[in-house]
């Protein structure tokens, strides 16, 4: 059977064409354009009658003969809408308590310390990664004031993640997600980097030992796309954060891997849909759009993750954890605000609206 593809979230909406396409799939009432299906046949009869006259010896007989005929024509009506809307540059959705808002970027990224001061073996990786890595940090060495982001990434895409077509992602930079024969695309409130759903200010590569795992378990030694071993786009992900500020501020980014899509949230409306067999009674009930389902998340095993990560390289690798989150080098809710696991700084304000176009 062929793989049926589901949309199921949305983008960055920087890229205005690519959004209207992700509102029309998530049904918020957004329509380029409508056509109407085509009007039914419309059939006419009508009767013809003629009058032929034979003569035949000795005497004259008149017949009178009637035929029938029957045309059929198509009516094609096209109806077409067109809405405005203004288009808000440097920004992208988030969640917060539930609800989705709007981040503003306002400088460039930073990375400190350098990717080098926690692995001082990956030189190369660093200078291409310029700096950036998963893995470790340290937040003492951040600006002062700087607050956590949770970046939760859809692991259970597997290797899709990293926007590369061959990998699975679709060409827009989104991955893709197969459950009994259904292909959804996980539309996400940032695309992979390097493709045109990307969002701003954000970098492009990053360098980590768990990127490096999961190639040496496909037997990948020196790399991928002319990569260093262990350094990859950063991949597709969305927002978690804890207050909301007019005021744009440093954020630092705590990676979060994401294995049950049962709880991964819709960009447009922050809710989840059970899309994997789950032995909990309630499988969307850590649906991660705030922070204590977040932490809630972090100790609940659900059977649904070893569903549907059976052939994920990227879990395989990791050694088949059966939480529904992972958040690497963290074991502990207690620790998500006092430990981290990147050296990667955003700037922002999160003001409490809504980023999309109602």
């Amino acid at each position: 059977m062929k793989n049926k593809k589901v949309k199921r979230a949305v983008s960055n909406i920087v890229f205005a064409a690519v959004v209207v396409v992700l509102i029309i799939i998530a049904a918020v009432g957004f329509a380029l354009y409508a056509t109407k299906p085509t009007a039914p046949p419309t059939t006419m009869t009508s009767t013809v009658t003629s009058t032929v006259t034979s003569t035949l010896p000795p005497s004259t007989v008149t017949s009178t003969v009637t035929s029938t005929s029957t045309s059929t024509s198509t009516v094609t009506t096209t109806t077409t809408q067109v809405v405005t809307r203004p288009i808000t540059v440097n920004s992208s959705g988030a969640f917060y308590n539930g609800k989705v808002i709007t981040f503003m970027y306002t400088a460039q990224f930073m990375c400190t310390p350098n990717a080098t001061v926690f692995f001082p073996n990956a030189v190369n990786q660093s200078k291409v990664a310029m700096g950036c890595e998963v893995g470790a940090g340290n937040i003492s060495a951040f600006p002062k004031g700087a607050a956590p982001v949770f970046v939760l990434v859809p692991a259970f895409a597997g290797l899709s993640i990293f926007g590369v077509p061959q990998l699975g992602a679709t060409p827009q930079g989104f991955p893709t997600f197969t459950y009994n024969n259904q292909t959804y695309v996980i539309l996400t409130q940032c695309g992979a980097a390097l493709t045109e759903t990307a969002c701003p200010d954000h970098m492009s590569l990053i360098y980590s030992p768990a990127f490096t795992v999961v190639e040496q378990y496909l037997g990948i030694k020196n790399g991928v796309f002319g990569l260093p071993e262990g350094v990859l786009p950063t991949p597709a992900h969305e927002h978690l954060v804890t207050f909301t500020t007019n005021q744009s501020i440093p954020w630092y980014i705590v990676v979060v891997l994401v294995f049950d899509p049962n709880i991964f949230p819709n960009p447009i409306t922050g809710q989840c849909q059970a899309i994997v067999p789950s032995n909990l009674t309630n499988p969307t009930a850590n649906c991660l759009n705030n922070i204590t389902a977040l932490e809630n998340a972090m100790t609940t095993y659900d059977s649904a993750v070893a569903v549907a990560n059976a052939k994920n390289p990227i879990w395989l690798a990791l050694g088949k954890p059966g939480l529904e989150v992972v958040v690497p080098g963290i074991t502990s809710p207690s620790e998500l605000f006092s430990a981290t696991n990147s050296n990667m700084i955003l700037y922002f304000s999160d003001p409490p609206v809504y980023p999309y176009p109602i």
